[in-house]
């Protein structure tokens, strides 16, 4: 009876036994299987891996709404971002947010450089270039409602330098850069024209600028292009992002961009 007993304990310990290692052992495989899911799901909601834009991703736009396209869920290179969020030191003269310029009035709420962020990583990268030869850039201006697009086609309803509605701007998709030269401590450098100079004097081919603005233009000029930008033709201070088509025309405002 004793024998009995014992064998019977046994049994009872044995079966425990083997009860808790399979329950152990169902609870490393859940862990091993979660810890790549959770790790995948990571990496593809943050956002920030801004080198691993696909075109896809970047396409994203043409198909969502410009609330949405302001917003921080999109892919860095999609989103609007500041630029003084990714380099303060870039100067900025945001022509359209004063008075100062060919409509004589104020057209911008704010005085901000938005670009999509593939566009403002580009330029950062050209600013730290620059900043080698004790250089800087000067933004005139960068994304630009449609709304306004609208405004200055009222007043200059000329396709070589303010571009039809019906097809938006480079800047209304938030793809496009006005921008100067400046020296270390902030002065421009001289150029062919003033900024929105309307005449062929402002056009890259224009032979009759001085010896100093042909090259300051052109050093702009390489500067940008090292890092993708595209000049335009008639006019020295307009570059257009790569990719610019990836994107759709916007007319959301400065106050609902982060």
């Amino acid at each position: 009876m004793m024998l009995s007993n014992w064998a019977r304990w046994m049994a009872i310990s044995l079966t425990a036994f083997l009860a808790s290692a399979s329950f152990a052992l169902v609870g490393v495989n859940q862990k091993s299987e979660a810890l790549p899911l959770a790790t995948t799901t990571t990496s593809i909601t943050t956002g920030t891996q801004t080198n691993n834009s696909t075109e896809s991703e970047l396409s994203l736009p043409l198909s969502t709404s410009p609330q949405q396209i302001a917003s921080s869920s999109l892919p860095y290179d999609a989103r609007l971002i500041d630029i003084r969020s990714v380099n303060p030191k870039i100067a900025l003269d945001i022509r359209y947010a004063t008075t100062n310029n060919f409509l004589k009035q104020k057209l911008y709420s704010a005085a901000r450089c938005v670009l999509r962020g593939a566009a403002a990583r580009r330029l950062s990268q050209v600013q730290q270039d620059l900043e080698k030869q004790g250089l800087g850039l000067k933004v005139y201006d960068c994304y630009r409602p449609l709304s306004v697009q609208k405004l200055m086609w009222k007043v200059k309803p000329d396709s070589r330098y303010v571009a039809n509605p019906a097809q938006g701007s480079r800047h209304n998709r938030g793809a496009a850069v006005d921008i100067t030269l400046v020296d270390r401590n902030g002065k421009e450098l001289e150029m062919p024209t003033s900024f929105d100079d309307f005449t062929e004097r402002a056009h890259r081919n224009y032979s009759g600028a001085s010896a100093q603005a042909k090259k300051n233009s052109k050093l702009l000029e390489n500067a940008m292009k090292k890092y993708g930008f595209i000049p335009l033709a008639t006019e020295w201070w307009h570059f257009d992002a790569p990719g610019w088509d990836n994107y759709a025309l916007l007319d959301v405002k400065f106050g609902e961009i982060p």
